[in-house]
């Protein structure tokens, strides 16, 4: 789809009302539920972060979305796909502050080239006892990035066309940081799977996105 189009029709993002839960639960790991149960009492004192989706027109003026693979590492998220985002700083004056400076440190894109539309659903991941709170922006010109080569293994640029294709939600094997094997709802973009707190955030904003294109 071409950016011009999109950027105009998803300010009326804000009209929506946000699906919420309900949505989320569609792309939920059936072992989620045990997991809440689990983390009840951790739950109470989750800790913070804030994460951006970010829109942004390609050179060829076709709209993408940007997606960051997380370096392997001895932890739950480790090599697997997500937004750029992160715990909040001391300096940070808001969550939305929080999602654009990570996103400046991870992937290297200033908050002077990005309009945040709106504050979507929070999510709670229970694995790192985190309370997620996501945001929607665009960028109105193609964008460079720079990685943080310590925390970023490569990024997804991710067609808004294929993001929006039903055929981008599918069912995969995917093995937990506990070493069990499950099968789970997921998407595949740009050749990756991505499943659990990342894909609950995403079929929200799909669900969003698809509504205010049929206005």
């Amino acid at each position: 789809m071409r950016f011009k189009a999109f950027e105009k029709t998803i300010q009326e993002i804000n009209k929506l009302s946000l699906p919420g839960l309900d949505i989320q639960l569609q792309m939920a790991p059936p072992f989620r539920e045990q997991l809440l149960e689990r983390y009840k009492e951790e739950r109470k004192s989750a800790k913070l972060a804030a994460v951006l989706s970010l829109f942004y027109p390609s050179v060829e003026g076709e709209t993408r979305m940007v997606l960051i693979v997380r370096k392997s590492y001895k932890g739950v998220h480790s090599a697997q796909v997500g937004f750029p985002g992160g715990k909040p700083e001391p300096e940070d004056c808001s969550k939305e502050a929080t999602a654009l400076r990570e996103t400046f440190e991870e992937i290297g894109v200033s908050s002077d080239k990005i309009t945040v539309l709106r504050e979507l659903s929070s999510l709670y991941i229970p694995p790192s006892n985190f309370l997620v709170a996501p945001f929607l922006g665009i960028a109105e010109s193609p964008l460079t990035f720079t990685l943080q080569e310590s925390e970023v293994e490569t990024i997804l640029e991710v067609p808004l066309t294929e993001f929006l294709n039903k055929k981008s939600e599918v069912f995969s094997e995917v093995l937990t940081a506990e070493g069990s094997i499950y099968n789970v709802p997921a998407f595949k973009l740009s050749g990756r799977i991505v499943w659990g707190a990342t894909a609950m955030m995403l079929i929200e904003i799909k669900t969003m996105i698809n509504q205010v294109l049929k206005k």
